[in-house]
């Protein structure tokens, strides 16, 4: 089959990969445009579209999927199928129907659960111990088209997003070109999604991303999880803003009170509504990422000092 992938970050790529060594003709990509990025804020390419430049293949970069040069461009193209990853826009039901089996979507959670844009974050910020990777037929609705195939991945005790993402991106890739061989050979059958089990998946915001200390340990361990590395997990110490990397709860830790510190020769604890946390790395503003330890010797924490 003739395909266009559509796609724009890095965890897009591995599936972009795959379809490029099919047995497919990719003949195209479709990202979003270039974005201002880093300190000068410089215009910098998608790392989809950065894959396809070395690669040699075509690029389309439209403001939206709706104007009408890109329509015209897709239709000239004529893909049988557009395979999508993280493109992170809207399709219009006119770019839809394009294509003779229209967009199929690599998405991260085993459908109807987590639709949205954020389905590996919610599995680990709720504590989910199974998740995967479902692959459907793009439609109007927020991820509920009929779903071709899945699979399933356990999440592990010390799994950030990042960590599962880049698990699920490799493993979905195969998935995703699974069910293009099989819409190829007509052998392709998608089954309604389930109308029981629908949970939504938005965006974390960098105020989600803010560390509850008077939730218990496990969800501050879960929330600083879910949003590593992205948005980061944050809180405020001497009203200055720090992230932080994973923690562990540390059952044989002092009683302490949410938020409290406590400096030892090995570690630096946090208190929780439950037991202390210990903190794992910590990034000051402005600084690079440090042991939890060493950033405490470099502030000289007191005795009492909190986050808040």
């Amino acid at each position: 089959m003739r395909v266009i992938f559509a796609g724009t970050p890095a965890v897009a790529v591995p599936a972009l990969a795959a379809v490029a060594a099919s047995r497919h003709d990719l003949v195209a990509v479709v990202t979003r445009p270039d974005a201002p990025a880093g300190r000068g804020r410089g215009l910098s390419r998608s790392p989809v579209g950065e894959w396809a430049d070395e690669h040699g293949i075509e690029v389309l970069t439209p403001a939206r999927p709706r104007d009408p040069e890109f329509l015209d461009r897709l239709r000239e193209l004529a893909p049988d199928c557009v395979p999508v990853v993280a493109y992170g826009a809207l399709v219009p039901p006119v770019a839809l129907e394009i294509p003779r089996y229209g967009w199929i979507n690599l998405h991260f959670s085993l459908l109807p659960a987590w639709r949205g844009a954020a389905p590996v974050q919610h599995a680990v910020l709720h504590g989910d111990e199974m998740t995967g990777a479902s692959v459907f037929q793009l439609e109007q609705g927020l991820d509920t088209g009929p779903v071709f195939g899945t699979l399933t991945d356990e999440i592990r005790p010390g799994d950030t997003s990042g960590d599962l993402l880049e698990r699920l991106a490799e493993s979905g890739a195969g998935l995703l070109v699974a069910v293009l061989d099989a819409i190829a050979d007509g052998t392709a059958r998608a089954e309604p999604q389930r109308t029981d089990g629908v949970s939504l998946a938005p965006k974390l915001t960098v105020e989600d991303a803010r560390v509850r200390w008077t939730d218990p340990a496990f969800a501050v361990d879960r929330r600083i999880r879910a949003c590593t590395p992205a948005p980061g997990a944050w809180t405020t110490f001497r009203g200055e803003r720090v992230k932080l990397g994973p923690v562990v709860a540390a059952a044989d830790g002092p009683d302490l009170k949410p938020g409290e510190l406590l400096v030892e020769k090995a570690r630096v604890l946090v208190g929780t509504a439950t037991v202390p946390v210990r903190l794992g790395e910590v990034r000051a503003a402005g600084k690079r990422a440090m042991p939890a330890t060493d950033w405490a010797r470099g502030v000289r924490v007191s005795t009492g000092e909190e986050f808040a």
